[in-house]
């Protein structure tokens, strides 16, 4: 199958090209760095953002949201929403 954006360059703001499940854990970086988050079944995200010093709680995600976020952790403890996707 040809795809017709496959010359363009990749950014921040061009959609994602990949999507993988990410699993919360207490101390693994995600790999690769998304451009966003998917949130299926909602509920509370304890997350670092890719530049961010500390972590931060995101309450009460709501289940289909995607989180305009570059998240370097996303942390075991404090995170109750599940079937979390990175868009990268």
């Amino acid at each position: 199958m040809a795809d017709r954006f496959d010359s363009q360059l990749d950014s921040i703001s061009q959609p994602a090209r990949l999507a993988f499940g990410i699993t919360p854990h207490a101390t693994s970086e995600i790999d690769p760095l998304p451009k966003a988050i998917y949130v299926g079944t909602g509920g509370n995200i304890t997350l670092r953002a890719a530049d961010g010093t500390a972590d931060v709680v995101l309450k009460n995600v709501a289940s289909g949201q995607i989180l305009d976020v570059r998240a370097r952790f996303i942390r075991a403890s404090g995170t109750t929403a599940t079937d979390i996707v990175g868009l990268a």
